[in-house]
């Protein structure tokens, strides 16, 4: 096994919810907020949160085994984060692993599509 390879935590999909989440969660509330928001808490799946101002998230993963719960906070600036609108019925957007990379750095993850091609300008 190539020692680069190796994964703490498998991720096979990720769900970012559009509605913002009180940042004071822990572990418990956080995963309520899941089943709430996306039905269950799929293993291997990981789940995004950000808090009304946008310049915190959490992360919340189901590694099949255990729970995950990780932060992140933007000193400067905001995430890109969408909008739930009141005309669209899904709370909750699907990302690929491009676009989590970005949303973590802060970055316009919506303008990379499939294998980063840019599909938005």
């Amino acid at each position: 096994m190539d020692p680069g390879d190796s994964q703490v935590i498998r991720i096979d999909t990720i769900w970012l919810a559009t509605t913002p989440m009180d940042m004071r969660a822990g572990t418990d509330t956080a995963l309520a907020r899941v089943v709430s928001v996306f039905g269950a808490a799929h293993p291997h799946t990981a789940y995004l949160f950000a808090n009304r101002r946008a310049n915190r998230i959490k992360v919340l993963v189901h590694d099949g085994i255990g729970i995950w719960l990780a932060a992140r906070r933007l000193h400067q600036g905001k995430f890109v984060w969408p909008q739930a609108s009141a005309t669209n019925a899904t709370n909750h957007v699907g990302l690929n692993r491009a676009q989590l990379d970005a949303l973590v750095l802060g970055l316009p993850w919506q303008r990379l599509g499939e294998a980063g091609i840019i599909s938005i300008v």
